[in-house]
């Protein structure tokens, strides 16, 4: 039975990987910061006796490494970095926050400790047992906003910890790929999740569905790519 880690459980994207890997019969490790506050995750882990949950803050480095501890021995064929943040919302109201000239500078680096550092430090922290594993396959969710040829969104603290992300993992990939460990970096579109800003067209079962279709295809030759969840390249 294949196994994924999902971090981000408990809600959105990653309370549907977690639905959609468990219902497609892998081991299903969610992981987020406060399972007790998640009733949705609670009960779909009651109808599912392959998933697993565990409490992780991916900031705390301690936290982090207490789950590497907890996991020691077992194996993740993929490892599925899917918690971030966009900052504080309703982010549309919060925004300016991030605007050049009226800049929340503690709101930026916990943006950035969150997107950039807390995935660093749970691929790291994890990487043995992905590389342990069959598949091998590390997933990143960032963002077209990441994209320097792309994007000019105006949201300092987001785009640029998504900007910082990408530069990060395609630097790990090359890092573990004599390990035969695949490392891309995945665009989830434009989602209708708590996140968006109004506008979103894709609804998260369908996001979470191609993502899934593209992590199958993915080979060691896809590591350190940047992907929309229907495969199509994004420019750096």
């Amino acid at each position: 039975m294949p196994s994924v880690l999902v971090t981000g459980a408990s809600q959105g994207l990653g309370l549907e990987f977690v639905r959609q890997y468990a219902s497609a019969g892998w081991q299903v490790i969610a992981c987020c910061r406060n399972p007790a506050s998640s009733p949705a995750l609670q009960a779909l882990a009651q109808g599912h006796e392959t998933i697993r949950i565990e409490p992780l803050e991916i900031t705390a480095g301690g936290q982090v490494n207490d789950l590497a501890r907890r996991l020691a021995g077992s194996t993740i064929d993929l490892l599925l970095n899917n918690a971030g943040t966009m900052g504080t919302l309703p982010f549309a109201a919060n925004l300016e926050r991030q605007h050049f000239g009226s800049i929340d500078y503690e709101l930026w680096d916990e943006v950035f400790r969150t997107n950039t550092l807390g995935t660093v430090r749970v691929t790291e922290a994890l990487l043995d047992l992905v590389a342990a594993s069959v598949q091998k396959r590390v997933i990143c969710l960032s963002s077209t906003t990441g994209s320097i040829a792309e994007s000019r969104r105006q949201a300092l603290a987001y785009t640029t910890s998504k900007a910082a992300l990408n530069k990060a993992m395609t630097l790990i990939a090359d890092h573990v790929r004599p390990r035969g460990v695949t490392v891309t970096l995945v665009c989830p579109g434009y989602v209708k999740t708590r996140m968006n800003v109004g506008g979103a067209t894709i609804e998260v079962a369908e996001s979470v569905a191609a993502i899934r279709a593209l992590v199958d295809r993915l080979t060691l030759a896809d590591s350190g790519r940047f992907l929309r969840y229907n495969g199509e390249a994004i420019a750096w």
